[in-house]
């Protein structure tokens, strides 16, 4: 779910049309309406209590976003994450934003990437549980002890929440080189929870705290910011219990959400410029397509990520690319001042409306999925491909996000896009959304076949293996019991053994 870089060597090759040099590299995954208006009533502030709590305790249900805005923080290739502070006394840890999991962790030893912990036999508010969990990740995975502390928020009204947390203690391929955060902070349903649903997730305790809505929003400004940029750090906001007004332009979109484990969307349509994949939808849809800002790239289907490099080497001004680029092996330099981006096209994407005959699309220009990571010497600076294949469904991760104010409404069961204020690049919009379009040529389900969720699967393996286990011990019992066939002087006698036969087909 996260990437970071290592530079292995270089190699240079040219055009007439521009020069580039391509870096081999190893990347390391971390992770107009059709939709009714939100009420955008001016928010009145109020002043927190002493508890902290002042959420709960406005009658109108009107709440001050203005404290959090500005909240996270971090960059495009490593994730973006909130400083919090955990347990009694307080101790500061920063937080990794994950839409795409629901549980969470901090870092509960030493480990060699990041520069603290969270020493919970320090706080005197922590209370172990007993339990283990183990978390893994499309990339990397951990394992760690449950138990409960007090969480704040250091920028924002949320203050003295009791929250289930995890102390990670050993981990693998989780804690990366060069990142800044130190856990993870889970904001998707509570049936992704490790190890089981009944562990409530972060967000869904803040909620029953402190009686705010159930919807939060994202603004990640990492637009057009390199990946290894720590004086030009990206930042964002995590809005807590609804929609900050000055973080969007334009009107709000929405898109139901499939399925409540992750937060599964429906595609119904790619776009390469203006040229549509002609794919079926089921493809865009296989296994899942989710939300997921824990994920740095958009992650694509094979046989869809195939059609969209195809697609953008037709219509790219630029011929003859290594594979490794597309591939996320290479990375591509130009000299200083000849950016890429006019040699690209725009992607689209087209998502379901909530009136299910519409659809509308959300767009990112080149600026977005041709990103900048790194300068080399004066004279040339350097780009990835933001875009990859994947084997687990459609991934909308921080390469698309980025460009949108993206709203979960978890009371109503959507997710939201809106044009974000921060997407810009020298003071030009690197996205666009557009709509309404009929959706009448496209299937009314592009997520035809039920998903089978992982904790379900689970369940299926428990049953089956219990089931066999039953199976082995009455196989045991059979074969330990002594045989008591009785034979009769009557050579017509039924004995036990042939009754059982004969009732059978009786």
């Amino acid at each position: 779910m996260r990437n970071t870089l290592r530079v292995l060597w270089l190699v240079l090759f040219s055009r007439t049309c521009c020069s580039h040099l391509t870096f081999p590299l190893k990347l390391f995954a971390g992770k107009f309406n059709s939709s009714v208006d939100l009420d955008l009533t001016p928010l009145q502030k109020k002043n927190a209590t002493s508890g902290g709590l002042s959420l709960a305790s406005d009658p109108t249900g009107q709440v001050n976003f203005l404290d959090m805005l500005g909240n996270l923080n971090g960059d495009s290739g490593r994730g973006y994450y909130i400083e919090m502070l955990i347990g009694t006394p307080p101790q500061t840890l920063n937080i990794l934003v994950d839409t795409g999991s629901s549980n969470f962790a901090v870092a509960g030893a030493r480990d060699p990437y990041i520069s603290r912990f969270f020493n919970s036999s320090l706080s005197s508010t922590y209370w172990p549980s007993g339990r283990t969990v183990s978390v893994r990740y499309t990339q990397g995975s951990w394992v760690g002890e449950l138990g409960t502390d007090l969480i704040s928020i250091t920028k924002g009204t949320i203050s003295a929440i009791t929250i289930n947390i995890a102390t990670i203690l050993s981990s693998e391929g989780f804690f990366l080189p060069g990142v800044k955060w130190q856990g993870i902070l889970g904001l998707a349903y509570p049936v992704l929870a490790r190890p089981d649903s009944s562990v409530t997730p972060f967000f869904n305790s803040v909620v029953r705290q402190t009686g705010i809505p159930d919807i939060f929003s994202l603004q990640m400004c990492g637009a057009g910011v390199s990946g290894g940029s720590d004086a030009d750090a990206a930042r964002g906001s995590l809005i807590m219990g609804g929609i900050e007004p000055l973080l969007y332009q334009g009107s709000v979109w929405y898109t139901p959400v499939k399925e409540e484990w992750y937060y599964q969307v429906e595609i119904l349509k790619l776009e390469v410029g203006n040229q549509n994949l002609n794919l079926d939808c089921k493809q865009y849809n296989a296994d899942k397509a989710i939300v997921d800002s824990g994920t740095t790239l958009l992650r694509l289907p094979q046989d869809v990520f195939r059609a969209v490099v195809d697609a953008i080497v037709r219509e790219a001004l630029i011929q003859d690319f290594s594979d490794g680029f597309w591939t996320g092996t290479k990375l591509a330099c130009w000299m200083k001042g000849e950016t890429p981006w006019p040699f690209f096209p725009k992607i689209s994407i087209y998502l379901r409306a909530m009136n299910a005959s519409q659809s509308f699309s959300i767009t990112i220009l080149p600026q977005l999925y041709i990103q900048p990571i790194t300068e080399v010497g004066n004279a040339l600076e350097c780009y990835r491909f933001g875009i990859s294949s994947s084997s687990s469904g459609l991934v909308i991760g921080a390469t698309v996000m980025e460009g949108f104010y993206v709203i979960f409404d978890r009371a109503l069961s959507r997710v939201g896009f809106a044009l974000s204020t921060c997407a810009g690049s020298s003071g030009s919009p690197v996205s666009e959304i557009a709509g309404p379009f009929s959706a009448l040529d496209v299937s009314s389900d592009c997520v035809s076949v039920p998903v089978l969720q992982e904790p379900v699967l689970w369940i299926i393996s428990y049953a089956l293996m219990g089931v066999c286990a039953i199976a082995l011990l009455v196989l045991i019992i059979l074969l330990l019991l002594p045989c008591r066939c009785r034979r009769g002087d009557d050579p017509g006698e039924i004995t036990d053994a042939s009754s059982l036969v004969r009732n059978r087909f009786k």
